[in-house]
Order: C-alpha cells, then structure tokens, then sequence
C-alpha cells in the first residue's frame, strides 16, 4: 500500500487514481457540518479565517469522547454529502484534500477537478481502529461545539481510498 505525508503534495494529487488504497500520516483537520457552515459564512463575508486552508486535509468526522491513554475516542467518517454545499468554497479557500464516506454531488466533483483536490474514503462503521491510527489530538476551534469543534489531528498511517481523484473520477461512477 502506498503512503503518503500530510500535507499533500500537488505532484501527489496528480498521481493518485480513483480506487486506489493508501496510508495517510501527518497532520490534519476535523470539521463537520456546524464548522464548515462557520468557515463558509467567514469566506463569503470576506472575514479572515481563523485557521490556514491552503493545502488542509479535512476529516468529515465527530469524535467520541476520549478514554484513558488514548489520543482520541471513537472517530469514523460522517457523511460527506452534508459538506457539499460548502465544499466548493472550501477548496476554493485551499483546502486539497476530504476525507468521509459517501457520494458527492457534481458541483464537488467539478470543484475537485477544477482546483486539483482529492476525496479519500474511509472505512465506515471502524471509528475504533480509525481512531488507533491518531497519535495526538489538539482543539482548534470552536469549542462549544462539542463533538463538531474542529482539532486538529496527528496520523500515522490512517487507512483510506481515493474515492474522487483530481480529474473527477468517482469510485462510484466506475461503470
């Protein structure tokens, strides 16, 4: 399986085909649909973001709460489809690759391809061992959201599959 640091590398980007399996390790971001529609709201108010997107990776993720000598509780994808209305601004914004589970809709695929980004699978219904590949976790932002604050996250070989490259081949469109 091939891995890959965080950030990615536009070159890498390039590289990656739709269905293929990797090994993700380095730092990333959690965000769901509360974070994302603060982040959208900033960006079309022309607001200064509170966090770098240029080159981000964004786990769709809600962790559970955190047990003794671990890094993080249970964390499985959410539901990509959620994000779609604010994905495109996002990338826009620079964020280079998603990771969650599900389909997306055109306007993300097109916005993939047209800024050169990425959507990784990952494996849905496995929060518990996703969360055995997170080595530290820090709260970033917003707080008061509870589980859909955003963190950031230290991976180390984090399992995933390209499941939109960046010409817009779906996995689920494979025919």
């Amino acid at each position: 399986m091939k891995k890959l640091n965080l950030p990615l590398k536009n070159k890498d980007i390039r590289r990656l085909k739709v269905g293929e399996s990797l090994l993700l390790s380095g730092k990333l971001y959690t965000a769901r649909d509360a974070a994302h529609k603060i982040l959208f709201n900033l960006l079309r108010s022309n607001k200064k973001l509170p966090l770098a997107l240029k080159g981000a990776t964004i786990y769709y993720t809600g962790p559970a709460p955190t047990p003794p000598r671990r890094a993080i509780g249970s964390c499985g994808p959410t539901t990509s489809a959620r994000m779609d209305k604010f994905t495109p601004a996002l990338l826009k914004a620079g964020v280079k690759a998603m990771i969650g589970k599900g389909r997306r809709s055109r306007a993300v695929k097109d916005a993939i391809k047209k800024y050169k980004a990425i959507y990784f699978l990952a494996p849905a219904g496995c929060g518990a061992l996703l969360s055995e590949k997170i080595t530290k976790r820090k709260p970033l932002l917003y707080k008061s959201l509870g589980p859909e604050a955003v963190y950031e996250l230290e991976v180390k070989d984090f399992p995933v599959i390209v499941g939109i490259d960046s010409r817009a081949k779906d996995v689920f469109n494979r025919g």
